[in-house]
């Protein structure tokens, strides 16, 4: 079973939810979380990175940036204000990208089903990153991200969402990036039923936000040290958003790297052909087992094929089959995980950027992706595997700042 918990949200007023709200954290870097917060004091970029209000050089990790983070939390729940709901509810919580939609259910989720594997993950986490936003939750005593999950869809889940959303919304505005956010509170008869519901989904799955995640349960672990009845209350769940798999949207995750091992783009293409069947191609791939790659100018459709009898699913993944037959015998990109010569380029960015990239000299080859599935992400969860690094972009993104879990 899943079990989601009501919670009191720390909400912004529904005038002011577009200038609080932010893009996560992590998809932008401090010099373009400056530039989206300028002229916006509101916005809650001043709180998930906080290092844009302190001098450029500071360390993202200094105790200054913390202490900056719950000063400026502190002095934006008085300006916008922010408000604390009078009872627990949950939210259904839409997001619009052209013609794509996709309405998920903000709760608190349990920290001991992520502890025990009913929340399934699919991804490694990186202890720099855990500290990071385990000291952020507990400097501020709010988890202000929510993570992404997902889940096998429900015809349950589903009518409630179809009642609950014919209502009047709390939230509904249009983004800088034109997604619309659209979110309505849960109360009464609903969210008995949507609470009941939940309770009959075998498992979840992280989609976005292992390191939210990782963090919550550290931070859970930490208060307990020191508050037991912290750890027993507001600490024991998670802030995330569940959508279902129809609904969940996956954009490639695509490469560039810097050079190409001392190869011209004639030799090197040459010796490609060697290994891979190489043919003239569009920037976008037809399908899975196919990689666009843009060299010298052109684009060319490179054709990977899996082994026979795959130990693992990851294995068999587009994202693997380039790097076990491109990128690490060609271009000797051993870990991309910590390899400085690659770069990943997530898929909102489109095609034209790797050609920029190439084009300008910033890269010397760029290989754009077919996306992979949700199915794939649940069947690697399921067999307890791990995805290749950088395989899945998630969009259109939460934002951050509407919906905050005090603990």
């Amino acid at each position: 079973m899943s079990v989601i918990r009501p919670f009191a949200a720390l909400r912004p007023s529904s005038s002011n939810a577009d200038r609080v709200s932010a893009v996560p954290y992590d998809v932008v870097n401090a010099e373009e979380a400056r530039a989206l917060a300028a002229g916006n004091p509101l916005s809650f970029l001043h709180v998930s990175r906080a290092e844009i209000d302190l001098p450029p050089e500071t360390d993202p990790y200094s105790d200054a940036v913390y202490a900056k983070a719950l000063e400026n939390f502190t002095a934006l729940r008085r300006a916008a204000p922010l408000v604390v709901e009078d009872a627990p509810a949950v939210y259904f919580y839409r997001l619009k990208m052209g013609s794509h939609f996709q309405t998920g259910l903000a709760a608190c989720y349990s920290v001991d089903e992520y502890d025990t594997g009913l929340i399934k993950k699919h991804e490694k986490t990186r202890k720099d990153k855990e500290d990071d936003r385990t000291r952020h939750i507990i400097t501020l005593r709010a988890q202000t991200g929510p993570v992404f999950l997902t889940y096998r869809h429900s015809a349950a889940v589903d009518a409630v969402a179809d009642t609950v959303t014919a209502g009047a919304p709390l939230f509904d505005f249009a983004s800088a990036d034109q997604v619309r956010h659209t979110i309505w509170k849960v109360t009464g008869a609903e969210l008995d039923a949507v609470v009941r519901a939940f309770a009959d989904l075998p498992c979840l799955y992280i989609a976005d936000g292992h390191h939210r995640a990782a963090s919550a349960g550290r931070t859970r672990t930490h208060l307990a040290g020191s508050s037991p009845a912290g750890a027993a209350g507001e600490a024991g769940w998670m802030l995330a958003v569940a959508f279902p798999d129809n609904q969940t949207q996956i954009l490639p995750y695509n490469r560039v790297v810097k050079d190409l091992a001392g190869r011209t783009p004639e030799s090197f293409l040459a010796e490609l052909k060697t290994r891979v069947t190489v043919t003239d191609g569009a920037p976008t791939p037809g399908g899975k087992g196919e990689a666009a790659m843009y060299l010298g100018g052109r684009w060319h459709a490179l054709r990977l094929q899996a082994a026979a009898g795959a130990a693992d699913v990851g294995s068999t993944l587009d994202v693997s089959l380039l790097q076990d037959q491109v990128l690490s015998p060609l271009l000797g990109v051993g870990d991309p995980r910590t390899d400085k010569r690659i770069d990943f380029v997530g898929g909102i960015r489109g095609t034209a950027e790797l050609e920029r990239l190439v084009n300008s000299g910033k890269a010397a080859v760029a290989f754009s992706l077919f996306p992979v599935g949700v199915d794939d992400l649940m069947r690697i969860a399921d067999a307890g595997e791990i995805m290749p690094p950088k395989s899945t972009w998630f969009e259109p993104k939460l934002r951050d700042g509407l919906l905050s879990h005090l603990l």
